[in-house]
């Protein structure tokens, strides 16, 4: 419901560039002493209470100082989360029909956890994203990187893996945690978990523990790494459940988080140095299935930059198959079709060492990550040597 205690300002009101200012009535600090406290912000702490003062820190005190509650900047995207239903019972057929705005008015009171701003990029399901919407959201978290301790964005979760995997490996966001956050059902369902995920993600990324650890997932009381993790149920509340990548759990308002602050090991960084627009090389994706034709491979090829081929069981593909992809010398990753396992380097039908092998090992990324990885290395213009020694971090090459 509206929150009485905020205003908001609004900054532009097209809907495309919409930005928005969400602040506390009266300005809310909290005392902090100047050697330096790193004592997180939590949401179960006495901060912004109606008992709280609202004087102006004195330049004579070297004691004691008044400071600002954290500065969290939302992006709105679309997806599911802000998506309305037919009826309370649809959990499928719905449309994006919800401002960043409209999702805020469904959560708790939060102006006693951070100051907020935030902007609409985009407002649509998440299949429609292409490189031009990956562009807003590089340069949205770029922009705010300076001005915030912590960055939300909304987003679908089809394709969501994807866009995190893209901004860690685009943005070195430094201490700043950038936390991506979707949901399985639309607003109008029963038991929507929308409102529940984005107070979750706010909550994440005004906290303290949360830096140092990258791109973040919050999602259905989970938290996880936004360079491992990926989506393993189409239909489920659940649906990002897997090995790779659980960093913590949001329980009754407490964040438990069962590691210390890290990056993904391994993660290769690249600099895009873009200006007006995101052109990434050409790579497609084949899913490898009994009677796989090398034909499809070898079209493929004459079309496309790069391949990246879904092969069964840990590389597995068959011997017309393998012996087309050590003929063509276009750069071709072998990932898997299943859900967790890696690919070894020691399956690949030539080994990294011969100088005439364009066979890639993906290591534990999934299809979807090995194309994005390829992409970002085939615009890098990196030989073959390079780009097996980024796979590399990902125990592949």
């Amino acid at each position: 419901m509206p929150n009485k205690n905020i205003d908001i300002k609004t900054i532009n009101s097209d809907v495309e560039l919409s930005q928005f200012t969400l602040q506390p009535v009266e300005p809310v600090y909290r005392e902090e002493t100047f050697s330096g406290s790193d004592e997180p912000i939590t949401v179960g702490q006495e901060v912004g209470s109606s008992n709280a003062t609202t004087t102006t820190p004195s330049s004579s005190s070297r004691l004691v100082s008044k400071r600002h509650l954290p500065r969290v900047k939302i992006l709105g995207t679309g997806g599911t989360i802000a998506s309305k239903g037919g009826k309370a019972s649809d959990t499928a057929g719905y449309h994006v029909d919800l401002t960043i705005h409209e999702l805020l008015e469904a959560i708790p009171d939060i102006t006693d956890v951070c100051e907020i701003e935030y902007e609409q990029l985009c407002n649509f399901d998440s299949k429609e994203i292409g490189l031009a919407e990956l562009y807003k959201i590089y340069t949205g978290v770029c922009d705010s990187l300076q001005k915030f301790d912590g960055i939300v964005i909304t987003h679908g979760t089809d394709t969501l893996a994807e866009t995190t995997f893209f901004i860690e490996s685009t943005i070195d966001a430094g201490q700043v945690p950038i936390v991506f956050v979707g949901s399985m059902r639309p607003s109008t369902s029963i038991s929507a978990d929308g409102p529940m995920n984005l107070y979750q993600a706010i909550c994440i990324a005004a906290n303290r523990e949360s830096r140092g650890r990258g791109v973040l997932i919050s999602l259905n009381d989970q938290i996880s790494a936004g360079y491992y993790i990926t989506k393993t149920n189409a239909n489920s509340l659940d649906s990002f459940n897997v090995r790779q990548g659980y960093l913590g759990n949001f329980v009754n308002n407490e964040i438990h988080y069962y590691y210390p602050p890290v990056k993904p090991i391994g993660c290769h960084k690249f600099k895009l140095n873009l200006e007006d627009d995101l052109q990434l090389p050409a790579v497609c994706i084949l899913y490898a299935h009994q009677c796989f034709s090398p034909e499809l491979v070898e079209m493929a090829a004459e079309r496309y930059d790069g391949i990246v081929i879904a092969t069964m069981g840990a590389g597995s593909l068959s011997t017309p198959v393998n012996e087309m992809c050590m003929r063509l010398k276009v750069p071709i990753v072998y990932s898997k079709r299943s859900m967790d396992g890696m690919i070894p380097v020691a399956n690949l039908p030539l080994p990294p060492s011969d100088p005439s092998s364009t066979i890639i090992a993906s290591g534990y990324l999934n299809p979807e990550k090995s194309r994005i990885l390829l992409q970002l290395c085939l615009k890098q213009q990196y030989n073959m040597e390079k780009i097996r020694t980024v796979f590399k971090g990902v125990y592949g090459g």
